[in-house]
């Protein structure tokens, strides 16, 4: 569709653009990308058509734009720049309606139904048919944004070029824009090149990205190919962190800020824990990382506050969501700021180690029963609904972890639990074989992330030693006391 041939040039005897060749398949949208002043939009200047290069050459569908007149060259390419105020006072259709010149024998002289029908589409697709007879002037910034979005749809060409098109507009008019123009990528074949300031806007919504730096291409092809946290930190000269999108194949970027306050030690001891018939609680001053497999907030995120709540063992657990939210509020903790796991056993008869490590302590909690015990390599055998868990672990580390470390850290502790229940002699009462856990087993791994980064977290490391052996001597003491109670 769109072929870029080595273009150098920029304004007057400046080069600001130096050798750039890339391609663009039809039915694309490709994002370009690069810090302030890298040439993106006088790259989108000359692909447009606005700007002749010095050198190097444009093709849409296989000629040359020089090639084409004025009118031909409309019908082939749209170009849509930042949002700009009205020239004159004019109504949303008017403004819309012009997208159609480019078809026209004479301005509006020969208005039909293919003309017609064009602007009252490209006003539903965009949403704004309720403002069609208001004025442009009184419209929202974001509104204005979708209008002239709508006529440039209304030109019906093939090549839509836009040049930064979410700027200055809030997330909600942002997803609503792009989705449009991402939604008619896909059902219409449209061809979109944008330049974006969001790296994690163009990386969502773009199947290509190119990455611009001082006038030349630094990378060009899929997000999760360009978008590299040496590459990124490279061009824009600061420190990211890049991580999956939750929902989306794509890469997706965070700043890494640099604290220039002094701030307090930030340590954490055995006095942060309370137990009580009911729950036992961990309270922190400050956040910390965790990864778990908590019924409230499971997964990986920063909190400062812990709960495992004992419940009965035919608790509801289909409106478990709903129900531990209204708890945590009940018992005032932060529902966005705790994690929440539950246990059918007595919490007061928790078991809590603490060891001392050279990169500082490390705290092992364990709720332990075995009334459920299960062997996971024959849980298929089993067609019973699960019942509430009552093993839980909580691994607290004054430390800082990768996130391979935090995995590594989840398998090591998930081990060391099986390695107790094989010491202990449990068994599945079904398969009659060793338990490897209950049905519901929850376990956290919490670190303060100060000091040294520990890259790794399995069994040989040195907090892979201890959370190998705290774990253990944690979930024996405290199978020891559920058979105690229960016999």
């Amino acid at each position: 569709m769109l072929k870029v041939q080595h273009i150098s040039g920029g304004y007057g005897t400046i080069p600001l653009l130096s050798d750039i060749s890339f391609d663009v398949e039809e039915g694309k949208m490709v994002g370009i990308l690069g810090p302030n002043g890298c040439g993106k939009s006088t790259l989108l200047k000359v692909i447009s058509g606005i700007m002749s290069p010095t050198f190097g050459t444009i093709m849409i569908d296989g000629n040359d734009i020089n090639e084409y007149s004025t009118r031909e060259l409309a019908r082939k390419m749209t170009i849509l720049p930042q949002l700009h105020a009205s020239a004159f006072s004019s109504t949303v259709r008017d403004t819309v309606s012009i997208g159609r010149y480019p078809h026209q024998s004479g301005f509006f002289s020969s208005w039909g139904a293919e003309d017609e029908n064009a602007v009252k589409k490209a006003m539903q697709q965009t949403d704004i048919e309720k403002y069609e007879n208001q004025y442009l002037e009184y419209l929202s910034g974001g509104e204005q944004q979708r209008v002239f979005i709508a006529q440039a749809l209304a030109q019906v060409s093939k090549l839509l070029l836009l040049d930064e098109p979410t700027n200055h507009l809030d997330i909600a008019h942002q997803k609503q824009i792009l989705d449009m123009i991402r939604k008619e990528v896909i059902e219409s074949n449209l061809t979109v090149v944008s330049v974006f300031h969001d790296i994690n806007l163009a990386s969502l919504y773009c199947d290509e990205v190119l990455l611009m730096e001082n006038g030349k291409v630094k990378a060009f092809g899929p997000p999760h190919e360009v978008l590299l946290e040496e590459r990124i930190e490279d061009v824009y000269k600061t420190q990211i962190s890049i991580q999956a999108h939750p929902e989306q194949p794509k890469p997706q970027m965070t700043i890494l800020p640099v604290i220039q306050e002094q701030t307090k030690e930030k340590r954490i001891t055995v006095e942060n824990l309370k137990l009580n018939e009911e729950y036992i609680e961990f309270r922190s001053h400050f956040p910390l990382r965790v990864l778990s497999s908590a019924v409230h907030n499971a997964g990986l995120g920063w909190y400062a506050n812990f709960m495992n709540r004992t419940v009965k063992p035919d608790y509801d657990i289909e409106h478990v969501k709903e129900e531990y939210l209204q708890y945590l509020v009940s018992k005032g903790f932060s529902p966005t700021n705790t994690v929440g796991m539950m246990t059918a056993v007595d919490t007061s008869k928790a078991v809590i180690k603490s060891y001392e490590m050279p990169f500082g302590e490390v705290i092992i909690a364990v709720t332990a029963g075995v009334g459920n015990a299960i062997d996971v390599s024959q849980s298929y055998k089993r067609n019973n609904f699960f019942e509430v868990g009552t093993i839980n672990t909580w691994v607290i580390i004054n430390g800082k972890l990768s996130d391979e470390a935090f995995v590594q850290a989840m398998m090591t502790a998930t081990e060391s639990k099986a390695k107790a229940l094989q010491e202990e002699e449990v068994y599945d009462c079904i398969s009659n074989t060793l338990a490897t856990g209950t049905t519901t087993d929850s376990l956290l791994i919490a670190a303060t992330q100060q000091g040294e980064l520990m890259q790794y977290g399995g069994p040989i490391t040195e907090v892979g030693k201890v959370i190998g052996r705290g774990v253990f001597e944690a979930t024996v003491e405290a199978i020891h006391t559920y058979r105690k109670g229960d016999s």
